[in-house]
């Protein structure tokens, strides 16, 4: 069941790639874009919004897979902590 309140995501963990020089990127924040960690406008119709980024070298990155940084785009750690609902969809502290 998903919730559009709260984030959904496959993956515990982050993302890591490489991004490049002065390009922007979208990370998605609610977790339904095909092309994770990067949105690909499936938010629509829900609260949240990517965030943009953009580097100011050739880097590489570990963008936050569970959607629950308190630090976005960037992974936190807050996949090592997060707490699920009964239907499994994880909450952000707070909303519990």
């Amino acid at each position: 069941m998903h919730d559009a309140s709260n984030p959904s995501s496959e993956l515990q963990g982050p993302y890591r790639i490489n991004l490049r020089n002065r390009k922007r990127y979208l990370w998605c924040a609610c977790g339904r874009s095909a092309k994770q960690p990067l949105c690909d406008a499936s938010h629509e119709g829900s609260r949240f919004e990517p965030v943009s980024y953009e580097p100011a070298e050739d880097i590489t990155v570990a963008f936050c897979g569970c959607k629950l940084t308190k630090n976005p785009p960037f992974c936190d750690g807050s996949h090592v902590h997060q707490v699920r609902n009964a239907d499994g969809i994880p909450v952000r502290k707070g909303d519990y």
